[in-house]
């Protein structure tokens, strides 16, 4: 970008570029939060613990069809597409563009789809990629914030989507969307995480 450029550049917008491009993956987080932390829900990536411990009940043998709402910079994508089947696929959906470039230019996984669009329409999005159900969803949409309605639609649209047998994992900051989720999900498993930022409280919803 010229000089002239740069000072025209506003002064956040100046600030967010250089995180970027020092802090990479989580510069990029950054941007994604200050430019709607309603939907990001976050200002860094989970921790190593985290992920480990929201993935910890995932049969992989048996999971060929995994999706991820709101992926952000990909926190989850690398450890999931780690474990995952060699004929399985991660299909990923964001409503923020900027995360799915990203993830588009960096991810190079054939089992690896990034999606924009919303997760109220997983079913659509599954189907399209050629499969009828998932057998894992995995979310960090901040549902105590979301827009009223969109919450539920997000649960329904996902308890359709699941096999029986599957489940839905939910990594939040406060335990209130559990409430909202045993309306769909029964039979929910619950988890703390306290060794990240802030800490996590985790919920298994699992299609009974």
């Amino acid at each position: 970008m010229p000089r002239t450029e740069y000072a025209r550049e506003p002064l956040p917008a100046r600030i967010l570029r250089k995180a970027r491009a020092l802090f990479g993956p989580t510069g990029m987080f950054l941007k994604g939060f200050a430019k709607n932390p309603v939907m990001v829900g976050a200002i860094v990536p989970s921790s190593a613990r985290t992920i480990t411990r929201v993935l910890a009940p995932v049969d992989w043998a048996q999971a060929r069809v995994f999706v991820e709402y709101g992926p952000g910079v990909g926190t989850f994508c690398r450890p999931v597409l780690d474990r995952l089947r060699r004929d399985g696929r991660l299909i990923v959906i964001d409503t923020n563009p900027d995360f799915i470039r990203y993830l588009q230019a960096t991810i190079r996984d054939s089992r690896f789809s990034a999606v924009l669009g919303s997760a109220a329409d997983v079913g659509e999005i599954v189907a399209a990629h050629g499969f009828a159900q998932a057998d894992y969803v995995l979310s960090g949409l901040p549902f105590s914030t979301l827009p009223p309605g969109v919450g539920p639609a997000i649960m329904a649209a996902t308890h359709r989507v699941l096999r029986p047998g599957g489940a839905f994992m939910v990594y939040q900051y406060t335990a209130r969307a559990r409430t909202l989720m045993r309306c769909y999900f029964p039979c929910v498993d619950r988890g703390l995480e306290l060794l990240n930022l802030p800490p996590c409280v985790i919920s298994w919803g699992w299609k009974t």
